[in-house]
């Protein structure tokens, strides 16, 4: 996708302290794998079938890129504005959609199910994020971003207070599990899923916040900020198998944008340099050693010396 000469190591992947030259590869670099999009969201991988799929949230469409031919695709057009994706643990689609103000599960099929789309008898405001837990439950965001205006989904009155909230993975029943964000936003859980972490987006500054997970996996207590990103914008991120938060970073500057990788207790190690705003990220490839990051126009990969947590 590019001309420019690269080199090992790469220059663009650089350690902001020791404890990150584990982590990096010396003989991989930044590779990017599509430039066309208008703000990519939501990467999520399907080993099954070797590829992965992403939302371009203006252009209403998500894309798919094949490992074993290069090629992008549509995956689905309109999308409904569709922004973050996961996979539950029957390795079904589930989508968070702007414009329908839900959350949805794609069938083996094709059909498509509604998990959730109001609370209380009140529409859901525009869920961004979403992840699962190992009980199957579905915990997802919901801030008004994509009813602020009509270029990721439709203007139109929130209803709801932003939350973050939960779709217990039995009986389908929406509770909220957190309700004093400015913004919530990107979340992941930790390897043991003891700890949720969740980004306040539109504090100032920016914060991932955490909080311990209750016995019963159903609730979050004692929140806590773990990293305070200054003058950076983190957005969505993910978490490997040995804890550390690798973020979607950037607010226009060389400096700032692509990723920013964060150790358990919140201390910046790394720095993943892209020519854009880097918005979300997955782990994927045979291995879950390739990270997809899905920056605002384009989608790019880089190898890493670590794994992304199993089923996350």
């Amino acid at each position: 996708m590019t001309d420019t000469p690269r080199r090992y190591p790469d220059p663009a992947v650089r350690a902001l302290d020791p404890r990150f030259n584990s982590l990096r590869l010396a003989l991989a670099s930044v590779e990017c794998l599509y430039q066309g999009t208008r703000w990519s969201e939501g990467p999520v991988w399907f080993g099954d079938g070797r590829y992965l799929l992403w939302s371009d949230i203006p252009n209403n469409r998500m894309l798919r890129w094949d490992e074993a031919t290069g090629a992008v695709s549509e995956f689905r057009k309109p999308s409904n504005n569709a922004n973050g994706n996961t996979r539950d643990r029957e390795g079904r689609l589930v989508t968070c959609e702007h414009l329908t103000r839900r959350v949805t599960r794609t069938e083996y099929d094709g059909s498509i199910t509604v998990l959730a789309d109001h609370y209380q008898g009140k529409r859901l405001n525009s869920p961004n994020d979403v992840i699962v837990k190992s009980d199957g439950s579905i915990w997802f965001s919901d801030p008004a971003f994509g009813i602020n205006g009509f270029y990721e989904g439709e203007k139109q009155e929130s209803e709801l207070t932003p939350c973050v909230y939960r779709i217990d993975g039995h009986t389908g029943e929406l509770s909220i599990v957190a309700d004093d964000f400015a913004g919530p936003n990107g979340l992941a859980f930790s390897p043991d899923e003891s700890i949720l972490y969740i980004v306040e987006s539109r504090s100032e500054p920016r914060t991932i916040r955490a909080f311990d997970v209750s016995p019963d996996g159903k609730s979050i207590k004692n929140g806590r900020v773990l990293i305070d990103a200054g003058p950076g914008t983190p957005d969505g991120f993910c978490v490997d198998i040995h804890g550390n938060l690798w973020c979607g970073w950037g607010m226009g500057t060389d400096e700032l944008d692509g990723v920013r990788v964060f150790t358990p207790e919140g201390d910046a190690i790394g720095h993943i340099a892209l020519p854009e705003r880097c918005a979300n990220l997955c782990f994927g490839g045979r291995h879950r050693n390739r990270l997809f990051m899905a920056a605002s126009h384009g989608l790019y990969s880089l190898f890493v010396n670590t794994q992304g947590v199993k089923g996350g």
